[in-house]
């Protein structure tokens, strides 16, 4: 029987993915203090907005704190199951040391 490494183990995967969530639904929150904040900043550098551009300047700051959050968080994931371990360096070979 071989044995079940990382996110194989559905007990472990259950484990990541729910912190996972737990994690991308902190940081949904702190994106929308980070779009608060910049509607803040910019109405008071320019005055009442447009909707477009309060529609925007949302969706922008929004969905760009959201990809860079989510894709740290798919990297802690990763590393955090093992998952990183199981990767196997073909090219280790065939690469000299340098002594």
């Amino acid at each position: 029987m071989t044995r079940k490494f990382a996110l194989d183990d559905p007990q472990i995967a259950a484990t990541a993915w729910r912190r996972f969530r737990r994690l991308m639904g902190w940081m949904a929150l702190g994106g929308t203090v980070c779009v608060g904040a910049a509607l803040l900043a910019l109405w008071i550098w320019a005055g009442p907005l447009p909707i477009h551009m309060i529609i925007a300047t949302t969706l922008g700051v929004w969905l760009t704190f959201m990809l860079g959050t989510g894709l740290m968080a798919l990297a802690f994931l990763s590393a955090g199951t093992g998952h990183d371990e199981q990767v196997m360096d073909r090219l280790k070979e065939e690469v000299p040391l340098d002594d």
